[in-house]
Parts: C-alpha cells; structure tokens; sequence
C-alpha cells in the first residue's frame, strides 16, 4: 500500500512520492525541475489543453498535461495557461508544459519502483 501511496503522491506534486520516502533532496530537485520547465512553458505562452474529443491529439496533450496535476489544477483554477498563439514562442511553451507533464509520470514510477524496492 506504501508503493500506491508514493506513487499517487508523486503525480500529484512533483517529488513528493521521493520526499515521502525520506529522499528530501531527490525530491526537491524533482519538484523544482518540473516546477521550472511549467513555468518556463507558462511565461512562453504555452497552452494547457482541457479534455476535449474533437481531435485525438489534444486528448493526447490533456493526459500529458495532467502528468502533473498540481500545476493542471491551478492552472484550471486561475485560468493560467491558456495559450496565445500569437507569440512565437506558443508551441515551445506548449511542448515545455507537456514534458514536464510527462517527466512527471517517469518521476512518480520513480518513487513506486524505490516503494516496492526494485531501486535505491
């Protein structure tokens, strides 16, 4: 049950699975790491994409976006990543957030592998 509970932890803030299992700094760097790329993305003017059906690959942007949830749900919450395509810089930005949300889920399998004891 530790292993679950690492795992869900560290989805939903970025590090916290490795700090909940006494690795502070593997977690901090994590949760500064992940924090950075988002708001470098966010600053870009990078979109975080809601769940919609209309276009399979923005279903595919929601779920890498939801890799990291706290970031996902603040954004829904204070209306933060909401896209200008004008800028040049959108589809990095966009890319950022999306891979920080996928680095996210490596960082969460992470600390269930270090739970179940497979790694250190």
């Amino acid at each position: 049950m530790k292993e679950i509970s690492c795992l869900i932890a560290g989805w939903l803030v970025p590090g916290l699975g490795h700090v909940l299992q006494k690795k502070l700094w593997t977690g901090v760097a994590f949760f500064v790491s992940i924090g950075a790329m988002t708001t470098i993305g966010l600053v870009m003017g990078g979109r975080i994409y809601p769940f919609q059906t209309d276009n399979p690959l923005t279903i595919l942007a929601f779920f890498a976006d939801l890799g990291n949830f706290l970031i996902y749900a603040l954004a829904r919450l204070l209306t933060l990543g909401q896209g200008s395509l004008e800028r040049v810089t959108f589809e990095f930005g966009t890319a950022y957030i999306a891979g920080a949300g996928l680095l996210n889920y490596l960082i969460a399998l992470d600390a269930y592998d270090i739970a179940k004891g497979k790694k250190r």
